[in-house]
Parts: C-alpha cells; structure tokens; sequence
C-alpha cells in the first residue's frame, strides 16, 4: 500500500499540496502533472513494475496527445476508447485470456513470463475512457493540454480512485476552495480516518482471513468457516474504504473535493441500493458507460436482466484476472437481476416498510454479499471446497 509510506506524505502529498496553493493558477495543471509522473515512475520502481513499470508512463503521454483529437462524433474518440482496452486487456488480461484458450502456463506458447501491472492501469483506463467517450458525446469541453495530463496524472486517485469524470474535475482545477485552514483539517482528519481503518480494524483481520485456503480450510472446524469469510467482507470494506479516504483527504489539502466511493454499504436493504452505496465512482462509471450504453432499463425485461447481468460481469473481470472473478461479477448480476424480478413481481409498495421486513431484507442483503465474497478472495477451487464444507460438513 502506498499510502502507508512516509515517501507519499514527505516526497509527494504535502510538497505538492503546498505548492498548488502558492503557484499562479495557470502554473497549477503543469505542477500536478510533473508530480503525478514522478509518482508514477518512482512507486513504479519502489512498488510496482520496475523500470520497466516506470517506462508506461508513455502511456499517458500518448492517451494525453490523442486527447487533443478527440471531438464530438468523431470516430478518433471510438479509437481512444478501443486502445485503452487494449492497454488493459495486454497488462491484466493477457496471460489468462490466453490461458483460457491454450492452457497451463507449461502448455501456453504465449504465457508472458514478465507480466506485470503498471500502476494504477485499472483506474486510469476508466478515466481515459470516460474523457473519449463523454467527447464523442459532447458532454465535456476539451481543456488545455496540462489541463488533462492533470486529471490523468492527479496522483491522490491514481492507484485506488474514486474514478473521477473530467467534467467535475476541470472546474474544481481552475478554481480550487482558498480557506486553506478548513481544507487542511478536514483533509488531515480523513487522512487520519483512513489510516487507522487500515491498520487498527483492516489489518488486525488479515489473522483470520489468511485462514482461507483449502489447507486450513479442510482442519478448521466448521462453524469458524462463516466468521473467516464475514472476516473477510469487513476487512475489504475497511481496507478499501481506508484507500478511499486518504485519497478524498489528500485531495482536500489541495482544495479539490472528488466522488465519495463509500457510503455505509453494510446498512443496504437490497442488492440494488448497496451498489449504490458500495464502490460508488465505479458503480456509477459501470452504469453511465456499460449498462446505459446497452440499453439499461428501457429494454425488454428479458433484456434488462441481460444488461444486468453483462455490466456485473465487467465489474468482475474489471476487479481481477481470474474466472473466480467472473463468478463474482455473474453472481452479483444474478442477484441484481433477481432483485428486479421480485420488484416487478411485488409492485409498487403501500405504505412505509415494516420494520420485521427491513430487517429481514438487510438480513438477506448482507448474508448474500458476504457469500459472495468467497469467490473473491478463493480460486473457484478453494471457493467450492468452502461451500462443501459449510453447507454439507
């Protein structure tokens, strides 16, 4: 975790912050660029990649001059949005999509040895395609170029979001917030906030979730089965929350304010509304460029548990390079498109919700979420062992 090192704090955040406070607004985008790229070539050495990593820096610097084309209409912007899936599919996907289709690594003759992940590559391809796409439909202005290799290269959201959109970015660029005193105590408050989810709650749990492999797996007893994998769920709310807000404080000492990614998503009553409380920038980004673009809700029913079904199927496969990803990303559009049967089946409810029946709904919610996550965090193996052992002893 790079939010961990005192690197980030004493070489990039308050150094950068400072500065953007004490620079000339037209200086500012140029600022934030030469230091998100010193963050990425240096955490690219230190953290991720090498010299190598450090050498995907040019991606940025290619993904900003096609920027410069970009134009309402235009098939240049499909042509943006088709090389930033190229870029990602190459660097995650490419060993497993080939895995899929000539096997084993010993069997595979296009096994790439030296794969590695540049950093942030998951992140900031959603950004590149949301700036091509929104150009195409001339929902957002250009902006200079230091303007956009600003919002690329903006290093708080770099490597764990929020996903931001360039639309809201550029206003809060040009004309960040002055009261200096307010940003910097609500921004070091979260920081703190962040940092002691991470290393008080995330990483006290990591003792009973390391416990979920098929070898402690087969020896545990089994009622420490269910507390393990609900372990689980509260140690990636708690450690990916935690990234979220130290990004969200980070920003606010410059006096920039991005998407909230986390709202109580444990307290939801239904699939439905805890995507919209879980992830929030993605699950926002996956309906406005995934779900809307094939038809969303205004389709068929058929259809639209279709479209459910494909968009949670991204997600999966957006969140990691493995098939049990893709059960996970298949199992929450089940559950989503569940969830819409039942709605239709129900109709429009009378009267507020008893409280017998919130309860029971966040029951279910929860229980169905927190089961889920075995395929997350398990190889699909593991993950059907587990299952065998839990249901059937």
């Amino acid at each position: 975790m790079i939010f961990n090192t005192l690197a980030y704090f004493l070489l990039f955040l308050i150094p950068a912050a400072l500065l953007f406070r004490l620079l000339p607004p037209g200086a500012r985008p140029w600022m934030c660029t030469l230091f998100g790229a010193l963050f990425f070539v240096y955490f690219s050495l230190t953290e991720s990649g090498g010299a190598v990593g450090a050498a995907c820096l040019a991606i940025f610097a290619w993904e900003a001059l096609c920027s410069r084309l970009y134009r309402p209409g235009s098939w240049l912007c499909l042509l943006g949005v088709v090389q930033s899936v190229f870029f990602l599919a190459v660097f995650k996907y490419w060993n497993f999509f080939t895995g899929l289709a000539f096997g084993s690594r010993e069997t595979n003759p296009f096994y790439w040895e030296g794969a590695f992940l540049p950093l942030g590559i998951s992140f900031f391809t959603f950004e590149f395609i949301h700036y091509a796409v929104d150009r195409y439909r001339d929902k957002t202005r250009t902006g200079s170029l230091g303007q956009y290799m600003a919002f690329i290269l903006f290093f708080p959201t770099m490597v764990a979001g929020p996903i931001k959109r360039y639309q809201d970015f550029l206003p809060k660029l040009e004309a960040p917030s002055t009261d200096w005193r307010t940003d910097w105590e609500r921004g070091t408050t979260r920081i703190l906030c962040g940092l002691a989810k991470k290393f008080v709650i995330a990483d006290t749990l990591t003792a009973m979730t390391v416990h979920l492999n098929q070898a402690d797996l087969a020896v545990a007893h089994r009622a420490m089965l269910p507390v393990w994998l609900l372990a689980y769920g509260m140690q990636i709310y708690f450690d990916f929350s935690a990234y979220s807000d130290i990004a969200i404080g980070s920003t606010r000492l410059f006096g920039i304010k991005v998407p909230e990614n986390f709202d109580w998503p444990y307290l939801c009553t239904n699939i439905a509304e805890f995507w919209r409380h879980w992830h929030i920038s993605l699950s926002k980004w996956l309906t406005d460029y995934v779900y809307i673009p094939l038809g969303g809700s205004r389709r068929a029913p058929v259809l639209v548990y279709a479209n459910l079904m494909t968009t949670m199927l991204v997600s999966g496969i957006w969140h990691g390079a493995g098939t049990n990803f893709v059960v996970w990303g298949l199992w929450h559009g089940g559950l989503l498109a569940l969830h819409r049967l039942w709605s239709r089946w129900r109709g429009p409810r009378e009267g507020p919700p008893s409280f017998a029946g919130q309860a029971l709904s966040w029951a279910l919610t929860f229980v169905m979420v927190n089961l889920g996550w075995a395929f997350f965090c398990m190889d699909l193996p593991t993950a059907r062992f587990f299952f065998r052992r839990l249901f059937l002893g």
